[in-house]
């Protein structure tokens, strides 16, 4: 059993540098990410700019990607670690996107199982994903209900506190 863990572990490992490679080699625009350190290839931090032509552009948002054990298998979780007022992220900071959900049907038949993590998904689809959140909001699967009823009801407002948290992110 104990070297089962130890290949499975491995495994891992080598999955998660593969696409570090992959994302230092080609990152996506707008998108910086990878180990927080050497020693632990388990826990990311990602840098990702608002989308253009949206109430978070020019903004810089600081995230961290936590690995399970079992990854690929199992998705990464995904928390921001500045301000974030959104419909799909929690108030704190926790991504809560389909691709973010565990495999398989959807207990409250919400998603298909298409939409949700599979071990064929990569880090990059994650990150591009969050971008697409950010640009077009789920108000219908709220983490936030505030910023879901606020983006259904008073998206004047709304887009006031997303400048406000863009500029935040700047030091501002």
């Amino acid at each position: 059993m104990m070297l089962h863990l130890v290949f499975l572990s491995i495994y891992v490992v080598i999955g998660v540098l593969l696409q570090r490679e992959e994302l230092t080699l080609n990152p996506p625009e707008g998108i910086v990410a990878g180990p927080m350190n050497e020693e632990n290839f388990f826990e990311w931090e990602a840098l990702i700019m608002g989308p253009e032509d949206t109430c978070f552009e020019f903004g810089v948002f600081p995230a961290v990607l936590s690995f399970p054990l079992d990854y690929p298998l199992s998705p990464p979780k995904m928390r921001f670690t500045c301000e974030m007022f959104h419909p799909n992220i929690y108030p704190d900071g926790r991504v809560c996107i389909s691709i973010l959900h565990a495999p398989g049907d959807d207990p409250m038949g919400y998603e298909s199982s298409a939409e949700r993590w599979s071990p064929v998904q990569s880090v990059e689809k994650i990150l591009l994903s969050v971008v697409s959140m950010l640009a077009e909001p789920n108000d219908e699967s709220g983490a936030n209900v505030d910023a879901s009823k606020m983006w259904r009801d008073d998206r004047e407002q709304f887009y006031r506190i997303a400048k406000q948290i863009v500029q935040k992110s700047l030091g501002l």
